[in-house]
């Protein structure tokens, strides 16, 4: 499969357009224009001012992701007898794909301990039945899992039944994405948010990105991509693999990109997997180097400046350029493209929190931004580019095994309610205790739990040990057939464009939107609010701490929101008239840092221990243009040029080394597991280095985590190569 010359462009109108014959044109324009968030990446667009409109106004803001995510939701219902013709092992040979488009799930479905079939059960007995396993379990034996699809109502009503039944065993999907960025940036700067406004890439003249495929995962971020360099600014990539879009992109919505193109990177830096830590602190070297910081700003707004200078000093270059791969030219190119600088924003996503030294990754982007006073201002600063459209919400609303100390003393205060004491549970402390056994239920509120882990042999034994396995969804996906219970419940849930009430949902810019909602597509499912609601009354009937009834209105649930979270106050104005608003005290303006100090930290941090030997690869796992997250729409990867997913992204030189040769069969292994008869194929990535699409390749990735974040490492995988025969 040949992949096109740019990203974007006519392949992706035209992609677009099959997706509008396959449900209906009018019904698919209907659908996007209607006053809903995206339901897709965390950019956002959408809400009270349109659908396909940003919060700048901007029409049509809109991409392909968009697209297949409306077009899977409009799908037919699945078949009525469906579930009695496929059982479990016939289900577990279903791909990802084939279960996303298998239909809309539409009736609660139950599969028993030692039944072979999913078999339909009426709402009152799923929701008894929800409630009767969740009060053998207990608050020690019970955790809660969230996805970024929920809406800000649900996830905080999810949070407070956790709390409520005396657990803080409850998290969500960012632990095993951007934990890193809210732990580093929160440790620098005082919040684990982005820095930045939209409107503030208005004004960047240097764009740093670093370890990011907007093009594939965030495609409207390229627009503003283009226009920083038709303003005559840069981007920097910093990226192991050549990505066709960073290199040229046809933005669909701009006429003149769509008939020549837009470069994209103007400088395109290919460090070694996991090198980027090296790397920065090799820009940082040359900035004190040539006394380029800015002494003003770190002695007024900054602490422990002098101990991460003295780190710097004392690393070496020869250390950072071959942990880097990059050469001291190259960085050199870089810092001084820093140091010229007016107004620079950091971006990043997973290729940097994807480390077992993910967080020290993020504070050092933090260190380097902070070096020249490039974040606590407008035009300037931090931009983590968060995945799924509310992931950013679910943490702001509680969704953590922690709470911050204002939202724990408003929720003692204003409720009387007395907050477990106890240590709360991330994501992989999850899987550990139900590993263990010593986990009952598992209540996943929408995601792919089984399908978002590493090692998937042991996510397998972990999940197949809980008693019993809730989800809330829409459609079929690899969890519900793999990452089963002794017994695992589906409840059909609403996607957003179909609630019967207005929910909220935040975005990658701290930017709240409300989505109207709308009919529903298929009688049967209902809102995760209302299935809350319903399980919080008959959980704890005679408790008056809480009227789970009253919480049935997503107006009720919007009032506690704005009491008790901290930045959320003008959720006030939006009950009142459906007024979006930014988050306060995010986009951090005026150098007032929310820190105990009301100053950023720099942290001094060593290079990390990256060993590597000679008949090893550094794997790192990969998105594909055709998925979102872990949802597979499409088996091709279009520009990347492969029409398939079993296959090994490597360097020629690398091929060569390793007496290969393209379309040979190898088996991949780890310590974690292995993968056989995987196609090796050639790819411009740093040498020494290889990619594999995810969610498959967790099987490769071991569940240690960054201690830190707790985020496992899905782009720090040792692997070899056996050549297999063929079959």
């Amino acid at each position: 499969m040949k992949a096109p010359r740019s990203g974007g462009g006519w392949k992706a109108i035209k992609y677009s357009l099959t997706l509008a014959n396959r449900v209906g044109w009018w019904k698919l324009w209907k659908s996007m224009r209607s006053k809903n968030a995206c339901k897709t990446c965390a950019v956002g667009m959408g809400g009270q001012k349109g659908g396909m409109v940003n919060e700048a106004g901007l029409f049509p803001e809109v991409c392909k992701k968009s697209f297949q995510a409306m077009a899977s939701d409009m799908q037919p219902a699945v078949a009525s007898d469906f579930f009695a013709k496929h059982n479990i092992d016939q289900l577990r040979s279903f791909n990802s794909r084939k279960l996303e488009y298998s239909g809309r799930l539409t009736e609660p479905l139950l599969l028993s301990p030692g039944e072979k079939h999913y078999k339909p059960i009426s709402w009152d007995a799923a929701l008894d039945l929800v409630v009767d396993r969740l009060k053998a379990a207990g608050p020690e034996r019970a955790f809660y899992y969230a996805s970024g699809r929920s809406s800000n109502e649900a996830g905080f009503l999810f949070q407070m039944m956790s709390r409520l039944m005396g657990t803080n065993y409850v998290n969500n999907c960012s632990y095993y994405c951007h934990q890193a960025s809210g732990v580093g940036l929160g440790s620098s700067i005082g919040t684990g948010a982005g820095t930045i406004k939209l409107e503030d890439l208005e004004h960047t003249d240097l764009y740093i990105l670093i370890g990011a495929n907007p093009s594939s995962n965030h495609p409207r971020l390229m627009k503003a991509f283009m226009e920083i360099r038709r303003r005559g600014g840069k981007v920097i990539v910093i990226n192991p693999v050549k990505e066709l879009g960073l290199v040229n992109f046809k933005v669909p919505s701009d006429v003149r990109s769509m008939l020549f193109g837009s470069s994209i990177a103007s400088m395109y830096v290919q460090p070694h997997v996991g090198g980027d830590l090296a790397l920065l602190t090799g820009i940082a070297k040359v900035v004190l180097e040539q006394n380029a910081h800015d002494s003003s700003f770190i002695a007024a707004h900054t602490e422990n400046f002098e101990a991460f200078q003295e780190q710097v000093n004392q690393t070496s270059w020869d250390d950072i350029i071959a942990q880097s791969g990059v050469d001291r030219d190259t960085i050199q190119q870089i810092a001084d493209q820093y140091i010229s600088a007016k107004n620079v924003v950091i971006g990043w996503c997973m290729g940097i929190t994807h480390h077992l030294h993910g967080t020290n990754n993020v504070q050092t982007i933090a260190n380097v931004s902070l070096l020249r006073g490039m974040v606590g201002r407008r035009q300037a600063g931090l931009m983590p580019i968060r995945g799924h459209s509310n992931v950013q919400g679910l943490g702001s609303v509680g969704v953590t095994p922690g709470l911050k100390q204002a939202m724990l003393e408003r929720l003692e205060s204003q409720l009387g309610i007395q907050v477990p004491t106890t240590p709360g549970y991330d994501t992989m402390a999850c899987m550990e205790a139900s590993h263990r056994g010593e986990i009952d239920f598992a209540f996943c509120l929408g995601g792919n739990l089984y399908g978002s882990n590493p090692d998937t042999k042991y996510a397998l034994e972990a999940m197949s040990r809980i008693k019993t396995i809730l989800y809330l969804s829409t459609t079929l996906n690899t969890g519900h057939v793999w990452g089963t219970g002794e017994e695992t419940l589906i409840l059909p849930v609403l996607p957003r464009d179909e609630e019967p009430q207005s929910t909220t949902q935040e975005s990658m810019f701290s930017y709240v939107r409300m989505s109207d909602g709308g009919k529903s597509r298929y009688e049967g499912p209902r809102s995760e609010v209302s299935i809350l609601a319903a399980i919080g009354q008959k959980l704890f009937a005679g408790d008056n701490r809480i009227d789970w009834k009253k919480l049935e209105s997503h107006s009720a649930i919007r009032e506690l929101i704005a009491d008790l979270i901290p930045g959320y106050e003008n959720m006030h104005q939006t009950i009142e008239s459906n007024k979006e608003f930014h988050v306060t005290g995010r986009a951090v303006a005026e150098y007032q840092f929310p820190t105990e100090s009301g100053k950023a930290k720099f942290h001094a941090i060593p290079l990390p221990e990256i060993p590597v030997d000679d008949n090893q690869l550094r794997l790192m796992t990969v998105r594909s243009e055709g998925q979102f997250n872990s949802v597979v729409y499409d088996d091709e990867d279009i520009y990347r040029g492969q029409e398939r997913r079993d296959v090994i992204l490597m360097n020629r030189a690398d091929i060569d080394r390793l007496g290969l040769k393209p379309d040979q069969r190898v088996k991949v292994k780890s310590e974690a597991g292995e993968m056989p008869y995987i196609l090796v194929r050639e790819f411009d990535v740093r040498a020494g280095n290889a990619l594999m699409y995810y969610p498959e390749a967790n099987i490769l990735v071991p569940h240690t985590v960054d201690p830190l974040s707790k985020t496992p490492g899905f782009k720090s995988t040792r692997v070899t190569l056996e050549v297999q025969a063929t079959v």
